[in-house]
């Protein structure tokens, strides 16, 4: 099919697919180096991992703020994705929550730079705050019900508590090269094993 015998609007539909996907490698190579490096990495550290020019995360994110914030909402829309993903394809309910833990650490280990980059801006974090909350409790409530109707893990788990728990193992992991967050929320999940 050459142009001509393109429908109209076809090209400018092919341009925001494109669009799109060039944005969602820019957020996943920021949200890697933010894991590693957190989110006061250098935006060339950034752009190195996307394979793009520094100009080019500017154009879509001009402060760091709107990239830390971007980042934030697709790691929080990758984690509820992921939930009923893992459900699916994993071996057991248990496996796949596991699986949900090691995604929402490194989500958590993100997030807790996120209140220096919006300073001061308390509003925009309690927005934000409440469509994590939205987004991921009713995922971690489904992986723990199934779980616990597997009979793998114990009943009576709630999902705040687990998810606030996980969350304060996660604190200081950033600062720390020694600390592995992820480790400990593998021991906490573990633990919830049902014994026998």
């Amino acid at each position: 099919m050459n142009d001509i015998d393109q429908a109209p609007g076809s090209s400018a539909r092919s341009t925001r697919k494109d669009a799109r996907r060039n944005q969602q490698t820019l957020l996943d190579a920021a949200a890697a180096v933010f894991v590693t490096s957190g989110v006061e990495a250098p935006v060339r550290d950034i752009a190195a991992e996307a394979g793009v020019g520094v100009a080019t995360i500017y154009r879509h994110f001009p402060t760091r703020a709107d990239l830390v914030i971007a980042v934030y909402r697709h790691q929080v829309e990758a984690c509820a994705e992921a939930g009923p993903a893992l459900l699916a394809s994993s071996r057991t309910p248990h496996a796949a929550l596991a699986r949900w833990v090691d995604l929402f650490v490194d989500f958590l280990v993100t997030k807790h730079g996120l209140a220096a980059a919006m300073q001061g801006d308390s509003a925009g974090f309690e927005t934000l705050h409440a469509y994590f909350l939205d987004r991921l409790l009713p995922v971690c409530a489904q992986l723990l019900d199934a779980a616990t109707a597997s009979g793998e893990i114990r009943s009576g788990m709630d999902a705040y508590p687990l998810m606030r728990g996980i969350g304060n193992l996660c604190i200081g992991a950033e600062s720390d090269p020694r600390y592995d967050a992820r480790r400990l929320a593998a021991l906490l999940v573990a633990g919830l094993r049902q014994e026998g």
